[in-house]
C-alpha cells in the first residue's frame, strides 16, 4: 500500500539508515494519524532521535518512503520544514539573548511581519507561563522553564506537526510533570505530536500510540493497553466475604493464585470486559457471590523488558 492513501501526518514505509557497517534503522513502517500522539519508545541507541532527524529532513536516508504532512522529505524539504516545530534532547536557546529576544529570533527566521510576531510571541509567553521571566536570559531558568522556552521557540511558525525529541531529559519531577501538561495542551488543540523518550511512564501519559523501537527496528506498535496486553501476567483478583464462596470459586474457575487469610482468588485475564464477563458468569453460574474484584495488567515495564534487548543478546551470541 502507498503511504499516500492513508493521508497520515508521518509516514514512513522500509525506512533504512546505516553508518557504514552499523545498521541504526532496519525497514521502519509507521503511520501516525493527524492530531494524535505518538512516542517512540526504546533504550539509548534504538535509532528514536535518528528518526526524528530524519523526518526533520536533518539528515539522509539509504532506503524507504518518508512524508511529512504529505510532503516528500527528499524532494519537498522546504515544505516539510515549514509544516514541523522540533525541540530536541538538548536546550537550543541563546543563553545571552533573553528569553523573549529568542522568541523574536525565531519569528524573523519564519519571516512573519512584525505584528503578528509579536502578537504570536506574546500568546507563547502567556502559554508556558514565562511572561515574569520575559526579559531575563534563559541562564537564570530552572530546567522545566528551559524547556517550556525550548517548546515555545518550535511553536513559533504555528506548526501543525511537532517533534519532541526527549523534551523532559534532565529534569526533576515537577519539571516533568509541567512539560507533560504543555504537551497535554498541545495535543488538546489537536497538534501532531511525535515524541520520543526512554520515560515509560511519559509514554505511557502522553501516547494515543506507542512504537517500541530495539536495536532500529519497531518490535512492537499499539495503543498503551494493547502494548501491555502483549506480555503475560494479568489476572484479575477476585475477593470474598467468606471461606465458602472462596471454596466455591476456586472449584469453579482455573485459579493462578489463591489467598486464604484474605479470601481472595487469582485468575487469569487480559483486562478486558470479555474476560471479566466470562469470569463473572462463570461465578454466576455456580451461584458464587463475589464482593469485589480488581484487575492487574502488565505496565510498560512489562513490555519494555519483554520485548528489547533481544536482539542486542543474539547479535553478541552469534558474534
Amino acid at each position: 500500500m502507498s503511504i499516500n492513501e492513508t493521508n497520515p501526518a508521518i509516514a514512513t514505509k522500509g525506512l533504512r539508515k546505516s553508518y557504514g557497517d552499523n545498521v541504526v534503522l532496519d525497514g521502519i513502517d509507521l503511520s501516525v494519524p493527524k492530531g494524535s500522539v505518538f512516542a517512540l519508545l526504546g533504550p539509548n541507541g534504538a535509532g528514536k532521535t535518528t528518526i526524528v532527524n530524519i523526518l526533520s529532513t536533518l539528515v539522509g536516508f539509504d532506503e524507504g518512503q518518508v512524508e511529512v504532512d504529505g510532503h516528500n522529505v527528499v524532494k519537498e524539504p522546504d515544505a516539510v520544514r515549514a509544516a514541523i516545530g522540533v525541540t530536541g534532547q538538548f536546550s537550543a536557546v541563546d543563553n545571552l539573548l533573553t528569553g523573549e529576544e529568542n522568541l523574536v529570533l525565531m519569528a524573523d527566521l519564519f519571516h512573519l511581519p512584525k505584528v503578528e510576531g509579536r502578537q504570536r510571541i506574546a500568546e507563547l509567553l502567556e502559554r508556558f507561563d514565562l511572561v515574569d521571566v520575559a526579559k531575563d536570559t534563559p541562564t537564570t531558568y530552572s530546567g522545566g522553564m528551559q524547556r517550556r522556552l525550548d517548546l515555545a521557540m518550535g511553536l513559533v511558525g504555528s506548526p501543525g506537526i511537532v517533534f519532541l525529541d526527549e523534551p523532559t531529559t534532565g529534569l526533576d519531577p515537577r519539571g516533568r510533570h509541567t512539560v507533560w501538561e504543555s504537551i497535554r495542551r498541545l495535543a488538546s488543540e489537536h497538534v501532531t505530536i511525535l515524541l520520543t523518550t526512554q520515560y515509560l511512564e511519559e509514554a505511557d501519559r502522553l501516547a494515543d500510540r506507542i512504537g517500541l523501537l530495539d536495536d532500529g527496528v519497531l518490535v512492537a506498535e499499539g495503543t498503551p493497553a494493547e502494548l501491555k496486553r502483549l506480555v503475560p501476567g494479568g489476572h484479575i483478583s477476585l475477593h470474598f466475604t467468606d471461606s465458602e464462596h472462596l471454596e466455591s470459586a476456586a472449584r469453579a474457575l482455573n485459579a493462578i493464585g489463591r489467598d486464604d487469610e484474605k479470601l481472595s482468588l487469582q485468575v487469569p485475564g487480559d483486562g478486558g470486559v470479555t474476560a471479566i464477563r466470562e469470569t463473572l458468569d462463570q461465578l454466576d453460574r455456580h451461584a458464587v457471590e463475589v464482593d469485589s474484584l480488581t484487575v492487574h495488567t502488565p505496565d510498560l515495564d512489562d513490555v519494555f523488558f519483554a520485548l528489547t534487548g533481544q536482539r542486542t543478546n543474539k547479535k553478541e551470541s552469534t558474534s
